[in-house]
């Protein structure tokens, strides 16, 4: 199993960061998701389940997306996700934004990748845990560039 959690302070309103990880700005953030589809509820709520496309190199995987935990407050915006990825790999990651003040966001993007047979656990084995943190770190770096465009725009 594989575990990370990393934060970074963004100079952006809470709300501003939050559109982002709303369905519409989806792609911004993860440009390797091509199709992101509503399939059960509202994005807004626990219980929700979104079909997705996700393309990594020439392959692309398909698989549901669970939102298992959902909070949108003043002060606190929560969601927590999961998806099994190539039938090998249980994938579970959350985004927190708290709010420091009107101009300042504290993202924690935290999560954990497990492996859901003989094959995935052997592959998760072999894999770097430099590499995953640097994809870690990528996203985290993606997340405040798409933000930093919100004022720009």
């Amino acid at each position: 199993m594989i575990q990370w959690k990393e934060e970074i302070n963004i100079v952006m309103n809470i709300e501003k960061v939050w559109s982002l990880f709303l369905d519409k700005n989806i792609k911004k953030i993860m440009p390797k998701v091509e199709e992101h589809t509503l399939i059960e509820k509202t994005e807004v709520e626990v219980g929700a389940k979104h079909q997705q496309k996700y393309r990594e190199g020439k392959r692309v995987e398909t698989y549901i997306v669970d939102t298992l935990a959902y909070e949108n407050n003043t002060d606190k915006k929560h969601k927590q996700i999961s998806f099994v990825l190539g039938k090998a790999f249980r994938i579970t990651f959350s985004f927190t934004l708290l709010k420091i003040d009107e101009n300042h966001t504290k993202f924690i993007y935290e999560g954990k990748n497990e492996g859901v047979n003989f094959v995935g656990r052997a592959m998760l084995k072999l894999g770097s845990e430099k590499s995953n943190n640097l994809v870690v770190q990528e996203f985290l770096q993606r997340v405040e560039q798409e933000a930093l465009k919100i004022v720009q725009a």
